[in-house]
C-alpha cells in the first residue's frame, strides 16, 4: 500500500467509527479495497453478514446486484455502492421482462437463478442458488421437476452434467471467465505440471473440464488451503490473488494470461471500478444509496429465503 492508500485508509477507518459503519468487500476488487474492508467473501455470504452485523451503514465494495442483495437482506440499514455503473455481464444478461416473458410460457418450470441477477429477476425467481450451493438446490429438487436456470449457461451445464438433469438454461454468460482458454491454462500445466488447476464454474464447458477442483471463490480458497496443494493454476477473475498470497504465503499461484500473455489481464473491469477514494467520498457523503421498491424487495428476499431454508 503506497503512503497515499495508507492516509485515505485511515480516514476511511475513522468515517467507518464515526457513522457506525462496515465495508464489504468481494474477492476481485483491487486488493487495496480488499485491504480496508471489514469482511470478504462471495456476494451471499456478504449479504448475509451485512444482515448480522451490529452496523447502521453498509457500504459494498463490489457491483451493483451484490449491494442490492445486502439490501434486500438488511432492509432497515442504510446500503452505499461507490459506483453506481458497476455492473455485471452475467446479471444483465438476464432482463427481468423478457424472463417474465419465459416465464409465462412455461408454466410449468421452476425458476432457479444464480444469485449473479438484478433485484427484479429475484423478484421472479423461486429458488436462488449460488456457485457454492447450486449442485445442492437443484439435487434437492424432485427428479421430475422441469426447471428454468438463470442466467448462466455455463453454471447450468455444468450442474446438467454432473447432475444428469436436462434443465432449461438462459442464455448468459460472465464474460471475464469466458475469456478464459484450454490453450493457455494448457501451457501453464505443461509449464508447472505439479500444479493443480482450480475453475470457476462459470467458464465454458471445455475449461471446466480441466479442473482439479470446480467451484466458487470461496471454494477454491479452502481448496488451495489443502496441505497436498502448493502450485495452483488459478481459473478466475485476477482479484483473488491478493486472499490466496495473504492466506497462503508459501504456495505458488499462476494466474492464466490472455492471448497476448498478459497474466492479470482477465479481471471484471466493473470490480476495478471501485477504489479507495470512491470508497472515502461515498462514505463521505452517505451516497449513492441502494433504495429498492418494498414489493420487489420482499419478492426477492423470498427467492432467498428458500435457498436459505433448502440449505440447511
Amino acid at each position: 500500500m503506497t503512503a497515499e492508500q495508507k492516509i485515505l485508509s485511515d480516514k476511511i477507518a475513522a468515517l467507518k467509527a464515526s457513522k457506525r459503519a462496515i465495508i464489504l468487500a468481494h474477492y476481485y476488487t483491487r486488493g487495496e479495497v480488499q485491504a480496508v474492508a471489514d469482511f470478504m467473501g462471495d456476494s451471499l455470504a456478504l449479504s448475509q453478514k451485512a444482515a448480522q452485523a451490529d452496523a447502521d451503514i453498509i457500504l459494498f465494495a463490489g457491483v451493483r446486484f451484490m449491494a442490492e442483495t445486502a439490501k434486500v437482506l438488511s432492509p432497515s440499514k442504510k446500503v452505499l455502492l461507490p459506483v453506481v455503473e458497476a455492473g455485471c455481464s452475467l446479471a444483465d444478461s438476464c432482463d427481468a421482462a423478457e424472463l417474465a416473458r419465459v416465464k409465462a410460457e412455461n408454466p410449468d418450470h421452476l425458476v432457479v437463478a444464480y444469485v449473479n441477477t438484478s433485484v427484479e429477476v429475484k423478484a421472479l425467481t423461486d429458488i436462488c442458488c449460488t456457485s457454492s450451493n447450486a449442485l445442492d438446490i437443484v439435487n434437492r429438487l424432485p427428479a421430475d421437476q422441469k426447471v428454468l436456470f438463470v442466467p448462466d449457461r455455463n453454471l447450468g451445464g455444468y450442474i446438467n452434467k454432473v447432475t444428469g438433469r436436462d434443465m432449461k438454461l438462459w442464455d448468459g454468460a460472465c464474460l471475464v471467465h469466458e475469456e478464459f482458454s484450454v490453450e493457455r491454462i494448457a501451457e501453464l500445466k505443461e509449464a508447472h505440471p505439479a500444479a493443480r488447476v482450480v475453475v470457476h464454474p462459470e467458464c465454458k464447458a471445455e475449461v471446466a473440464a480441466l479442473a482439479d477442483y470446480a467451484g466458487s471463490t470461496a471454494g477454491i480458497l479452502t481448496y488451495c488451503g489443502r496441505e497436498d496443494v502448493q502450485e495452483v493454476i488459478v481459473v478466475t477473475e485476477s482479484g483473488i490473488l491478493y486472499e490466496l498470497e495473504r492466506r497462503y504465503p508459501s504456495k505458488k499461484f499462476y494466474l492464466v494470461p490472455t492471448k497476448d500473455g498478459c497474466e492479470r489481464c482477465i479481471a471484471c473491469k466493473d470490480m476495478k471500478l471501485v477504489t479507495l477514494e470512491n470508497i472515502y467520498q461515498t462514505l463521505l457523503d452517505e451516497s449513492p444509496e441502494v433504495v429498492i421498491d418494498e414489493a420487489v424487495r420482499a419478492a426477492a428476499e423470498g427467492s432467498i429465503r428458500r435457498m436459505l431454508d433448502m440449505s440447511v
